[in-house]
């Protein structure tokens, strides 16, 4: 087993497998821009990322290209001093925003439409919506914004191979800001929703959500294990998504596959994931709060919370067509999820021995090692 320690720099060399040259156009941009681009497995702490300036955005950023992310979305930190904001700035396409840590104002507006003005803190989640200008201010005198942004611009740039036409562009879009426009960035709304398996359930509608950290509006998850809860975020007007999985202390999910480009960023816990190609060497990444890892196509991967509290990880969806499931169409997940009573006995022992280094033992039950249909008791991992 190989067990992941640090994320890598474009300059650095360690085990992990060598990227090869640019065959992007977005790889090509990206690498003439002269900031950091860090790559490996994963980020250990998006808040003390190293960062260099760039001239263009006004800031200190830095991407982000970890393996399984290539070629279909950008992820890339900026960070804001305090008390000052960035300049305007217009992107082509739609681009989620998380704040990793501070708090400030991000204005959107257009030449069609008024200013709207929205207020976020540490673990805010909202929506840049495309072809309009935006601009970011610090409101604290006394330390830093963190901003981790996530869109499609690789994938945009393959079809239009000339940079500069998604920046600052002079089109306005005419289009609406989301479903009415004097709503955007209010409080988001429930509706309902099928998922992969043909169960109904609900997803929130929206493009501001104020605090993932303290999120309570979940449903329940059956088919991951853990008697873990979920959420599932639709921005409107956009095809952008994400989902939110929350789970109690000393319990782990099921390992599970899907398609590339999905970032994963944890609000709150203290863990690991394991990353595997099946039938290959496994990878172990430790995460708390505002670490950052991708999991590559269709690769098993799993999460295991070993800390004392409720841990939280927000999963930045790629496009619809790289979920990447097997038999998604006749809801059939079964070839890419592995139950607890068919998984390789090292993850239960690896599991147990990060609890036993922290003092701690494991709430997973035996009956789930022996019954593939045992049943969680959600109400009271809700309540942990």
């Amino acid at each position: 087993m190989v067990e992941s320690t640090s994320s890598l720099s474009d300059q650095d060399e360690a085990g992990v497998p060598s990227f090869g040259a640019a065959v992007y156009t977005y790889d090509s941009w990206m690498q003439s821009v002269g900031i950091p681009i860090h790559k490996g497995y994963f980020i250990p702490n998006l808040n003390t990322l190293e960062l260099g300036w760039w001239e263009d955005r006004g800031c200190q950023s830095a991407f982000i290209q970890l393996l399984g992310q290539e070629g279909i979305i950008e992820a890339r930190v900026s960070e804001i001093p305090p008390g000052e904001s960035l300049p305007p700035f217009k992107l082509a396409v739609d681009e989620v925003v998380y704040v990793t840590s501070g708090r400030g104002l991000t204005s959107v507006w257009t030449g069609n439409e008024p200013r709207r003005t929205v207020e976020w803190q540490a673990h805010s989640l909202f929506l840049l919506p495309r072809n309009r200008h935006h601009q970011f201010s610090n409101t604290q005198g006394d330390a830093p914004v963190r901003l981790l942004h996530y869109n499609y611009l690789p994938l945009a740039m393959t079809t239009v191979a000339d940079p500069q036409f998604f920046f600052n562009n002079p089109y306005d879009a005419p289009e609406k800001l989301g479903e009415g426009s004097d709503g955007f960035y209010s409080e988001a709304r429930s509706v309902p929703h099928i998922d992969r398996r043909g169960r109904a359930g609900y997803l929130w509608l929206g493009n501001f959500f104020p605090d993932m950290r303290s999120w309570d509006k979940l449903e329940t998850n059956q088919g991951r294990g853990a008697g873990g809860h979920s959420v599932y975020i639709q921005f409107p007007g956009s095809e952008m998504s994400s989902h939110m999985s929350v789970f109690a202390p000393r319990l782990y999910k099921k390992a599970h596959r899907h398609g590339p480009g999905r970032v994963i960023v944890i609000p709150a816990g203290d863990g690991y994931s394991i990353l595997w190609e099946e039938g290959k060497e496994k990878i172990v990444v430790p995460w708390q709060e505002a670490s950052a890892f991708v999991p590559p196509n269709r690769w098993f991967h799993q999460h295991f919370n070993v800390g004392s509290a409720r841990a939280r990880y927000l999963a930045l969806h790629p496009p619809t067509q790289f979920h990447g499931y097997t038999d998604e169409s006749v809801g059939d997940l079964s070839n890419d999820q592995i139950e607890y009573a068919d998984e390789d006995p090292w993850i239960r022992e690896k599991f147990e021995e990060e609890l036993g280094k922290r003092g701690m033992t494991s709430l997973m039950p035996d009956e789930a090692y022996q019954h593939r249909d045992y049943q969680w008791d959600y109400r009271e991992a809700a309540s942990e």
